[in-house]
Order: C-alpha cells, then structure tokens, then sequence
C-alpha cells in the first residue's frame, strides 16, 4: 500500500447510513461508524501511521490490480494478478435499512480464480480518530477489538460448524493488539469475514453465507436502479453517479451528505482541508432537480420532509434565522469546529478538522436553492401540507426582511461579508419560486408584498451586480472579479440565455475562469477569501457551465465539455471535488456535488441534443408520478 495513495485510488462502499473507501490495492483506509459523521474507526487516509485501517493483498509485492464495480451494483471488486495466479476481493455493506441501527458489516470475499495465490490481511482500527486505545480478543470463531468504552469492533469468520483457524487453513497472527491473518487459496477456493461494529462476540459464519450477502445486496441496487427513467446517451455515467448519490444518502432521514470525507484537501500540502460530512441546504436542494429527472420521487420527497422538519425545528426555537446552511445527518446543528492536532494530514495537508466552522455563517442563497427544490417537487405532486406551508410561509416573509445584507456567500469564504451578487440573485429565485407555488396551488400568503420584493431584488442586481468595465455580472457587487456560481443565472431563470448582458458574462469566464473546458469558481488572489494557499477547477462548476454553453445555444461546445469532463473522472467514474493542474483529483471525495450537477447536465443536453436549444421544463414530465402525489 502506499502510504498515501492518489485521492481518485478509492472506491466507495456504504449501506445507506455510512460508508467506506477502498483503495486500488484493497485497504480499507477510511471508515466512520456508525453514521457518516461519526468518528473514523481506520483513518490511514489522513494518517498513515496512526489513523489505522484494513487492508488484503497478496504476501508478495510483484503484483498488477485493477478494480471495478459488479455491474449494476456498489460491489467493489479488485483484482490482484501475480505470475502464480489471479485473485479477487470482493468488498461491500449490506444495506442496513432505514431504522437507526448500531449494526454495520463490511464484507470481504477473497477468491482465487487462477491460479493460486497466498493472502495476507492485516487489521488495524484506530478508534476515535485514533484517541482511543483498544484490546484485542483472540477465538476460534474470529475476533474482537474493544475500547474501554465499550466500542466493538468484530470479526466474524466463515466455515463449517467447529472449524478451527488451522483447519480452515487460516493462519492468525496478533502484532500487539492489531491481528494478521495468511490464507493460501487455490483456483476456485474462496474465503471470507465479516468485519460488524458493535458485533459482540466473533461467530463463524455457514458456508455460504458471504455470497447470500452478496446476492441480496446486488439485489437491493438492481432493483432500485430499474426506478431509474433515463434513458439518455450517457446512461452508464449517469447511472454511476446516482448510486454514488445514493450511497452518500443516511436512509433514516433522507438527508444527503456533500461527502464521506474530512480533511481531503483543495491543495496538497494546504489549509483548504474541510469536513464533509454532513449535509448543506444547497446540496441536497439541487440533488431534488437530479432526483426528479431520473424518477426517483421518493427520495426527492424524504429530502422535502427533511428540510420542513428543520425550518420547524428551527421555528420552534425562535431562532435568528429560518435556516442554518449545514446540519448533522440526524438534523442537529452542533458541527463545532476542531483540529486533529496529533494526524498529519494527506500527504501532510494540515490541519486535519472535524466539524465546520461555517455552520453559523449567512449564506442567503441557501434560501432560493431551497424553494426551487420545493418548487419543482410541488410542479410534479409532491406538495406541502399545511404544516410544511407554514413554515415556508414565515421563512419567506423572513427573506423580505432580511435579503438586502452583506453575507459570506455560496463558497464559504473567511474573509468577510459581502454582497456577493449569487445570493441576491439567489433571494430573486426564493421569492419567486413561493409566488409560483402559492398561486399555482392557491395558498395564503402575502404575494403583493413577496412580487414587490422579488422586483426589487432584480433591479437591485441588474444596477449593482452587472459591472460595466467588465462587462460582466461579477462576484459581489464592489468588484471586478467573476464567480463561475453565476453560470446558474440563466439555468435559474434569473436571465435569458440570450440576453446580451449574459451572453458577454458568460464570454468573459470563457477567458477568465475557464481552463481547457475546466472551470475555476473564481481567482482567490484577486478576491482575498481569507485562506492561504489556491485551488484546482471545481467540478461542479465545469457541468453548470456545459449547461450554460447548452442553453446559450453553443451545444457542441457543451457536448465537447462535458465529453472532455468524462476523462477526468477516476477508474470507477468517481469525482472528488477539484481537478489539479495535472488532472489529479482534489478535495474530498466523492463529492455530492459534483456528481448531482453531472446527472442534471447529462439530462438537461441530452433533451437539447434531441429537441434544440430551449426551455428543459418538460423534462420532469417526463419521469413517472408518484400516484396521488405525496405530502411533504
């Protein structure tokens, strides 16, 4: 194993309430437990020595992997070729369901399929970000690794009824309180363990049980891609990128993380190094667009029930605003801030933080991306109850309020409020998309007071945001720098694709921000975002952009882009946040956002590819209803 492999070496295996990466040469080197954002139990990805983790390879070093997904499935598979043999390790989660649970499997099948072939696995758990020591327990069944809190972590074998280790051919070795384990295989000879958190006491697993496991899972994601209604020209592209959204989905809440990852960073060796984990307003808004237009209505709608509950919640406690811009898979807010002081870091990028400072900040544009999402539900069935009215009602007089302040903006930036020109015209799209649906549906609210404000707001960004030295809608609205979010002002509404005041914008980032078909948000040296360091091009970016060159009427250029954008991905069609000078992916990873703005691109082409350049609102009609809609 490396010692810290390439960001894009990783393929992601999960059961819908956390997940884990893979590297190309099997090792486990992250895994938090049992959520998302709880504590990492191998944490080699952001410290090689003291973050721990799981890896199985062959006991020799002269060997060539490759890895691929079962098809149709989050079944990761790697290949290992050496000249005496060709084996496989077959890695994935059974789902867990939809009801919390303390009970998470990572399975591990090895098989040899030419050959033969000797492999050894070592075991490593670092509890707690690696601040917890633990014990190691040694049976006949498999083993159990405990903290003195009482975290287990289990290994549970497969065999006959009364095997031992020996006869099963499975040599254990402890190293302190980590475990090694040898096994020989031969052509057609498989193994397996199961590795539980909080598993209790280590069992030995029937024969066959492994592959039941693998059948049901394969199961459960075959099934749920035959939901799916696209129908497009990429479709295996975007069929990747819809289980990588779903793996980053904790079931019991229907609330979808930005990424499994912390501390991945923008710049290698930088302080651009954030936590992931957990789940932003923005994100989970616009995956409802990518939702709906592949047909998947009841996750759409479980993100709707999220996000009502929170403005609830919020409504409940008086607090200052209807919405914080980040929450906890669970819905809480307490993402306090810290750094792990005793890891080093990805290759040394330093600090290592846990929690998001940023929770607290006033990003507005969180508001129109929230009720376009609710919108676009609204205009396919998925309407809101009474309650969930309510509450939209008040965070939209709110907004009248409220949207005429500096604030810190999309990115997140440290250095400073400002009226950046995404979230005003993002306040537009809130006040807006609440008119459509209280006149559409009939419901009470104070739409002269939300049309005047929604006026203003345009003329408001019309006057300050468009900057005419540079001929440009540009970042905020005391500057001449470009921002690549305001490739969303025509895809949004805001303008038309053709308006010439655009049309020049979006000229202006051809030469500005755009890269070999790349897209950077903006240039951090020209707009002082109070952090050192720079960054890669943001994936997200590059697909709002091909939508943006489609809908402008420059389709084979879009086609060209996101074509291009295809080669960037990793071995397995996975995305991290950033692409690097060299084409290395940067940030963490996968990343959410990049892959919900692929699906929309995908869709929103291909229908102009088929239809001409115009108007994408018959997509959604496209996709199948849920019969007599559902409430929200």
């Amino acid at each position: 194993m490396a010692r810290y492999p390439n960001i894009s070496d990783h393929g992601l295996i999960g059961d819908l309430q956390t997940a884990a990466l893979v590297t190309t040469d099997a090792c486990v080197d992250w895994f938090c437990c049992p959520r998302f954002d709880s504590p990492s139990v191998f944490g080699a990805l952001l410290d090689a020595d003291k973050g721990g983790y799981f890896q199985v390879k062959p006991d020799r070093d002269d060997y060539v992997t490759r890895q691929l997904y079962f098809p149709d499935t989050a079944i990761l598979i790697t290949r290992f070729m050496t000249p005496d043999g060709v084996g496989e390790v077959r890695d994935f989660m059974p789902i867990a369901g939809q009801r919390v649970t303390s009970h998470h499997r990572i399975v591990r099948e090895i098989l040899v399929v030419r050959g033969t072939m000797k492999f050894v696995a070592d075991i490593k758990p670092r509890f707690d970000y690696g601040r917890k020591e633990h014990k190691l327990e040694l049976t006949d069944e498999g083993a159990v690794f405990r903290t003195d809190d009482d975290m287990e972590l289990t290994v549970h074998t497969v065999g006959h009824r009364g095997a031992t280790p020996a006869t099963l051919g499975t040599e254990f070795e402890r190293i302190g309180e980590d475990l090694r384990l040898h096994r020989t295989l031969k052509e057609g000879e498989s193994a397996g363990m199961v590795l539980e958190w909080m598993g209790g006491q280590p069992r030995r697993l029937p024969e066959g049980a492994v592959r039941e496991l693998s059948d049901e899972t394969a199961g459960f994601w075959r099934n749920w891609l035959r939901r799916s209604t696209y129908t497009g020209r990429w479709r295996e592209t975007v069929t990747r990128s819809a289980m990588t959204l779903k793996l980053m989905t904790y079931a019991p809440t229907g609330a979808l993380v930005a990424a499994p990852t912390a501390g991945l960073p923008e710049q290698t060796g930088g302080e651009r190094n954030w936590d992931y984990r957990y789940t932003w307003i923005r994100d989970a808004s616009f995956s409802v667009y990518a939702l709906l237009g592949l047909g998947y209505f009841e996750e759409a709608a479980a993100f709707g029930i999220w996000v009502r509950d929170r403005l609830v919640e919020l409504e409940d406690r008086n607090a200052m605003r209807p919405l914080k811009i980040m929450y906890r898979v669970d819905g809480s807010s307490d993402l306090t801030e810290e750094s792990l002081d005793h890891w080093e870091g990805w290759r040394g990028s330093r600090p290592v933080r846990i929690g998001n400072g940023a929770a607290d900040q006033l990003q507005l544009d969180i508001y129109g991306e929230a009720m376009d999402a609710f919108n676009h539900a609204d205009s396919q069935g998925l309407q809101a109850a009474h309650q969930g009215w309510t509450a939209i009602v008040k965070m939209i007089d709110w907004l009248c309020e409220h949207w005429d302040q500096p604030e810190e903006g999309i990115w997140e930036t440290r250095g400073g409020q400002k009226n950046f020109t995404y979230g005003r015209f993002q306040c537009w799209v809130a006040l807006d998309r609440a008119i459509r649906i209280a006149e559409r549906r009939g419901r009470p609210a104070d739409i002269a007071r939300w049309r005047s404000e929604r006026d203003r707001v345009y003329q408001q960004v019309m006057e300050r945001g468009w900057n005419g030295k540079e001929r440009a809608f540009t970042q905020h609205y005391d500057t001449q720098v470009l921002d690549s979010s305001l490739l969303l002002m025509p895809l949004m509404g805001f303008v038309s694709p053709f308006d010439p005041m655009w049309i020049e914008t979006l000229e202006a980032m051809d030469k500005k921000l755009v890269s070999d078909s790349l897209v950077y948000r903006y240039d951090p040296d020209a707009s002082p975002d109070g952090l050192r360091g720079s960054e890669g091009t943001f994936s997200l970016c590059t697909f709002w952009y091909v939508d943006a060159l489609a809908r402008s009427g420059r389709l084979d250029e879009a086609t060209l882009v996101f074509e291009k954008m295809q080669t960037y991905a990793n071995h397995l069609g996975l995305y991290s946040e950033e692409i690097g000078l060299t084409g290395e992916q940067l940030g963490n990873f996968p990343q959410a956002f990049s892959h919900l703005s692929l699906i929309n691109a995908a869709i929103n082409l291909d229908y102009q590819l088929d239809h001409g350049v115009g108007d994408v609102g018959p997509l959604l009609d496209r996709a199948r209803r849920i019969p007599g809609g559902r409430r929200l």
